[in-house]
């Protein structure tokens, strides 16, 4: 049985393979299957059309775009596709891209136009992810709260493991700039425990790890001696419930695309930013000094470019 990331690299491949498809229902009839009966709204019903009437389009159009073009609201969209049977509308669209890339490639420069779409809808998955995390920073003094409490631990140790790695490395680079004492664990195992312990030791006070799928069994394991060790942890992942949530004092939930064959983090890239933004704020006058001191030496030693 294929692996689902296997899976993931046959359904998103922007050259399809050799061979013609197989003859099947006609992609407006496989829509319509999609929507009959479930009992519609006239709004729902409107929805319905403008999806089977532009299938090609819609299918790929953000919940806010697709809302604008049948002149409805956002939750509308949400509820028509509950009706139908989904469990919100990005289900609906997942089912809905393969039926309109059936349809595209009955056109003339159909390879074309799945090369762009397949792409297209990557991104417009990302745009999803970034509606919902902003909904999430509407609240923030719950970021302003956790920014300080990050900006006072001394050390502040960040730890990201396999392809989380990445994320943690890109906020430690950032945060040294703002903070006197940042640590970054990226080996799991002992060397993760003795760093853990170390940094208590050291005063720190918490720990920001990142966990991104696939979910590593020595995060949860790292998360644990943190906690063994006094330290509170804060805990940046895609999964609001689970075994590693559970172990976390705060978590905040940024969801990965997931639409390629590597998943892509821009609503993580986006919240540590926002959580970095938080630590600048609690303390002014230190990131205003280290900030300048960083300014200074750049200039002194032509670290860049572009100065």
């Amino acid at each position: 049985m294929p692996s689902d990331q296997q899976a993931r690299a046959q359904a998103s491949a922007i050259t399809p393979g050799g061979g013609e498809p197989d003859a099947g229902p006609a992609p407006a009839d496989r829509v319509l299957a999609l929507f009959g009966g479930h009992r519609l709204s006239p709004g729902q019903r409107r929805i319905a059309q403008y999806i089977t009437d532009h299938l090609t389009e819609a299918a790929f159009l953000s919940i806010t775009d697709l809302a604008d073009r049948v002149g409805v609201s956002q939750p509308s969209v949400t509820r028509f596709a509950a009706s139908v049977g989904f469990s919100g509308y990005p289900a609906l669209r997942e089912a809905l891209q393969p039926i309109a890339l059936s349809a595209i490639a009955g056109m003339p420069d159909a390879r074309a136009e799945i090369r762009r779409n397949e792409l297209q809808a990557a991104v417009d998955a990302e745009i999803d992810n970034l509606e919902n995390l902003r909904r999430l920073l509407a609240d923030t003094d719950r970021m302003l709260d956790l920014g300080r409490e990050l900006a006072r631990s001394v050390p502040l140790t960040v730890l990201g493991l396999r392809i989380s790695a990445s994320l943690a490395e890109y906020f430690s680079y950032a945060a040294r700039r703002i903070h006197p004492d940042v640590r970054t664990v990226t080996r799991g195992g002992s060397v993760a425990y003795d760093a853990l312990l170390q940094s208590r030791e050291a005063g720190g006070a918490w720990v920001l790890a990142f966990a991104m799928p696939r979910h590593a069994n020595e995060t949860l394991a790292a998360m644990r001696a943190a906690r063994t060790a006094g330290l509170k942890v804060a805990l940046i992942t895609d999964l609001p419930l689970g075994p590693l949530a559970d172990e976390a004092d705060e978590v905040l939930v940024a969801a990965t695309g997931s639409r390629l064959v590597f998943d892509s983090y821009a609503a993580p890239g986006v919240l540590s930013a926002a959580l970095l933004q938080a630590m600048a704020d609690a303390d002014p006058q230190r990131t205003q000094t280290r900030l300048e001191s960083y300014e200074h030496a750049a200039e002194q030693h032509d670290f860049f470019l572009d100065d």
